[in-house]
């Protein structure tokens, strides 16, 4: 996958958000990280399309969806203000999933990929290469 110059690259589970940018060229990406904006947690809540899965506690289910929830509305304002024009996300599989519903258009059409792998913590050549699979 080509990673234009500036793409950010958003990496959320149910907890942890990390955004990395393209300081390379589209052909010799270069994932550097970036300071990570403070999001409001207050105020989101989950569409409840995980209420049903069991084994889970459901108060951490709730945090999930709003720290996912959160997440997204940082980047649906990110992109609303032209300040994120390239955008690939890469979230555990439940992440991502409380993620989509809370996709703004605009997001929709700045999103190049989405990876539904767990790689917070991971560093910039790691995550190239989970990319490049």
């Amino acid at each position: 996958m080509l990673i234009p110059h500036g793409t950010i690259v958003a990496i959320v589970d149910g907890a942890h958000f990390a955004l990395l940018r393209n300081s390379g060229t589209e052909n010799e990406p270069v994932l550097e990280a970036q300071a990570l904006p403070t999001i409001d947690l207050h105020g989101h809540a989950s569409g409840g399309q995980h209420g049903h899965m069991s084994g889970h506690d459901p108060a951490s289910q709730v945090i999930e969806a709003q720290h996912g929830a959160a997440v997204v509305q940082w980047l649906n304002a990110e992109v609303l203000a032209h300040r994120i024009q390239d955008l690939v996300i890469i979230a555990s599989p439940r992440a991502l999933g409380e993620l989509r519903p809370h996709y703004h258009g605009q997001l929709k059409t700045v999103l190049r990929r989405e990876l539904a792998k767990e790689m917070v913590g991971r560093t910039g050549t790691e995550v190239l290469a989970a990319l490049r699979t």
